[in-house]
Order: C-alpha cells, then structure tokens, then sequence
C-alpha cells in the first residue's frame, strides 16, 4: 500500500509540473517574443512586466515544491523595477534573476515533458487495461494497442490488457523517480548557493554603503549651507550692530542701549539658530532621556494627535538611536504636512536583537517613495544600517510604515 500511495503522489508531482511547466514555456515564449522586439526598441517596455512573469512563474516552482517538503528560499536583491532601464540593469547584478530564466528553459525542456507523461501515462494504462472489454464495440480494423499495434483477435486483445499492466508496472517503478528528476532544476536553480549568496551580499552592501556616503555628503551640504547662509550671516549682522553701538556711544550716547539691545537680539538669533542646527546633527534629547523620552518628546509636537507605545527598548549605539529617531520625525514631519489624519500612533519593540519601528496614521495615503526625498531619506539611513522599511500606503488609507534595524552590536 505504501507503494502505491507514493507512485500517486508521484504522479500528482508530475501532473503539478505539467502546470508550471506550460507556464514556463508560455513566459520563455514571451521573453524571447520581448527580446526581438527590444532589439527595435519597442519591447524595452515590456521588460519590467516580462521580469515580474519570471519572478512568479519561478515562485509557483517554489510553492509546488514546499508541498511536497523542499523550501526554496529566493535571494532576490531588489523589487522588478519600474523603469526599463533599471530593469535592463537587474539582468546584470540579479544573479537569481539569471538563474530564474535558466530554470526556465530547463524546466521547459525537460519539467513539462515530464508532466505531460505522468498525466498521460495513468490515462493509457487504464485504457490498455480495460481495452478487452470493449475492444469489439470498435468498427473493424480501427481497433489497436496504445503502442500503435493492430488488434484482430481475442488473444491480441488480452495482450493489450497485459501491456496495460505492464505500463502500471512502469508507473510503479519510473513514477519517484520521475518526480524527483522533473524538480531537480528548480532546487539546483530557483535557491540560493553560497556564493550567489555572498556575491548578492556584497552587491547590497556596496549599493547601501554607498548610498549611506550619498547621504553623509549631502548632510554635510546640508550643515555648510547653514552655516554659510544662516548662522554666518547673523554673526555678521552681529559684527555690524557691534560696530554701530560702538560709534553710537561716541556720538549719542542716549541711543547707545537700543544699538546694543539690536546687537544682544541678533546674537541670540544667531545662537538659537546653531543650537537647532547641532539638534538636527544629534538630537541632545537622545543623551538626555534616551530613545523612549526622545519619541514622546517628537509626539508631543505633532499637530496630529499621536501615541506612543514602546516596549522592549534597551540602550543601543547612539548611529541606531539617531536612525530610529530620525524614521520617527520624518514619518510624522509627514503625516503633519501631507497625510490629513485624525490620528497617529508609533510603537517601537526591541525584539530578539532587532529594533522594530512602525508608525501608523488614518489618513490619505498615497505615499510614494519617487515623490519627493522624505520616504526615499528614510530608506537610505535605514539600509545603511543593513535593516529593512516596507511602506504600506494605499490610496485613501491607511499608512503604514514598518522599519527593522539590527542592534546586536
């Protein structure tokens, strides 16, 4: 009995891989078909959406196979871009999307045939096994074997029958086999080995490292230019109201208190302004109270009204500290000028050596990473630290934005 129940789970493997395999060939057609045409320049268009096909063909392998016990873990390094040149791009630093189209055409050639005879097979044994009973009902000469043979006679007939059992037998023994053999290409290919592994490492961590001196130079440019145009040009003013006051006491002394008081104001304009600017490089609010004070402090001064759960939250390095609260103060600088919510909420968990951050708000949505640089700030601090953001914001509502920063070290 265990035989046969693990030759019918066999064959419903292979009936499985017909499938995929149908689907494989249909998205190899249509990969090739987008080929040609960019060659003209009108398939570059159909690139992404061609890429998006592989990418789910090759998850349905993944899903077929984890039924029956073999989990397929992919190593994509990036979402299907949207731009045909970014997606072009993806062929050369995506080795898995390279070893999806492999699989493609191994599972084409080799998976679907396989298929189509694990369902084919069962449908000729029955018949050469029943073929006896009803071979006579057939007008004459028309009657024949599965194998092509004509049948004439009793005797003919039953040996159809035993040609029956014989292709049963066959189904027995090959059907295992065949199944294993039909998903071979997809564990070889559609997983990750160790040094496309290290290799997709090294690419992601080259692309965020550099976006992360992107991002240190531009706040770098960020600091010179207010300094330059700001604090510096109030310290002048200073100068001058100094230098006035001074010729004032010369002159007319009973104005010499308003020249100073100008000179005292603009002075304490100009302090005011670099003390905002350090609290931009390093939050003070971080040393004094930590991460959790430094997060209501930030509720606190939303327009929306917005709470706070945090749970979990231990000491960490101060550049995780500055990441989780700059995440915070630009999702709800957000949700201040573009959401309309009625309310806010930001949990932030530290869990098994990862720090959690979600930050939620009822209002539009609609929030796109490629419009403007707040989402986009947020994912280049974020992924510098090797963490992750997904960002759930459909139109009209809800948005929901999810970061996860490693800090065990």
């Amino acid at each position: 009995m265990t035989g046969l129940h693990n030759m019918f789970l066999s064959l419903e493997r292979l009936s499985g891989g017909l499938l995929t395999g149908l689907a494989a060939l249909f998205t190899l057609f249509f990969l090739a078909a987008v080929a040609l045409a960019s060659l003209a320049g009108v398939g570059l268009l159909l690139v992404p959406a061609a890429l998006r096909l592989l990418r789910t063909v090759a998850n349905w392998e993944r899903e077929r196979l984890l039924r029956w016990g073999v989990e397929i873990i992919h190593s994509y390094c990036e979402e299907v871009p949207r731009s045909p040149l970014r997606a072009l791009g993806s062929l050369q630093h995506d080795v898995q999307v390279r070893r999806n189209a492999l699989w493609l055409v191994c599972h084409s050639v080799l998976g679907l045939p396989l298929g189509l005879f694990g369902v084919l097979l069962p449908i000729i044994a029955v018949r050469d096994i029943t073929f006896p009973l009803w071979w006579h009902l057939l007008p004459p000469n028309t009657a024949g074997a599965s194998v092509g043979l004509p049948v004439h006679s009793w005797p003919a007939a039953l040996a159809v029958g035993f040609l029956g059992l014989a292709w049963c037998a066959i189904m027995f023994g090959l059907s295992p086999a065949l199944a294993r053999l039909q998903g071979l290409p997809g564990k070889r290919l559609l997983g990750s080995r160790s040094q496309t592994v290290l290799t997709e490492r090294i690419h992601h961590l080259t692309a965020t490292r550099a976006a992360a001196l992107q991002a240190h130079t531009t706040e770098l440019r960020r600091i010179e230019r207010s300094l330059h145009d700001g604090t510096q040009n109030r310290l002048v003013a200073v100068t001058i109201l100094l230098g006035t006051a001074r010729r004032v006491v010369r002159t007319r002394p009973e104005r010499a208190d308003e020249a100073l008081e100008q000179a005292q104001a603009a002075a304490e304009d100009a302090l005011a302004e670099m003390r905002g600017l350090i609290r931009t490089i390093l939050p003070p609010v971080l040393e004094k109270r930590g991460l959790e004070g430094a997060l209501n402090a930030l509720a606190g001064g939303c327009s929306v009204p917005c709470a706070v759960a945090v749970r979990g939250l231990d000491r960490y390095a101060s550049s995780i500290e500055a990441t989780a609260y700059f995440v915070v103060a630009e999702a709800i600088t957000n949700i201040t000028r573009h959401s309309g919510a009625t309310r806010a909420r930001v949990s932030v968990t530290g869990r098994e050596d990862r720090l959690h951050i979600e930050v939620h708000d009822d209002g539009r949505g609609g929030a796109q990473e490629g419009v403007g640089t707040g989402l986009a700030g947020i994912r280049t601090r974020v992924e510098a630290h090797d963490g992750s953001l997904i960002v759930t914001s459909p139109v009209g509502g809800p948005t929901h934005l999810h970061a996860e920063l490693p800090c065990a070290s």
